[in-house]
């Protein structure tokens, strides 16, 4: 299996754990308290990756330094909202339609970090949308 694939099934796998859990915990407790309780511990969990691997924590570069920690606030204005929507409602709509995060990032890959886009990327994040449209109403 090609390595990438492989990560990502991990992470999809994860964070599958992760939407349920979390919406679990949401019941009874607020929802801004669980996201802090969350993320604390996954930056732990990150902390010992940096360390298992030796990493540079800041690296030396401002600009990705900063590009980072405004990266920070969008994830912390979606896990908010994540995290709001979980206590608001049901958990598979909640979570397939901030699922749809992809979509943005492609759309603003294209637009900004120049990605190339195939009739097929188009037709499958179309299908994506229309699949997240069908399950979440």
């Amino acid at each position: 299996m090609n390595h990438v694939v492989g990560l990502a099934l991990i992470g999809a796998v994860a964070w599958g754990f992760w939407a349920v859990l979390a919406d679990v915990a949401t019941r009874s407790m607020a929802p801004e308290a669980a996201m802090v309780v969350s993320y604390t511990v996954g930056i732990g969990v990150a902390g010992l990756y940096i360390l298992y691997r030796g990493t540079t924590v800041l690296g030396t570069d401002p600009t990705a330094i900063g590009i980072a920690a405004i990266a920070g606030v969008a994830s912390g204005i979606g896990a908010i909202a994540y995290y709001a929507a979980l206590e608001a409602g049901a958990a598979g709509i909640a979570t397939t339609i901030t699922a749809l995060y992809f979509v943005v990032a492609a759309v603003l890959g294209v637009v900004f970090l120049g990605d190339s886009v195939a009739a097929s990327d188009v037709a499958g994040v179309g299908a994506a949308v229309a699949a997240v449209v069908l399950i979440a109403y």
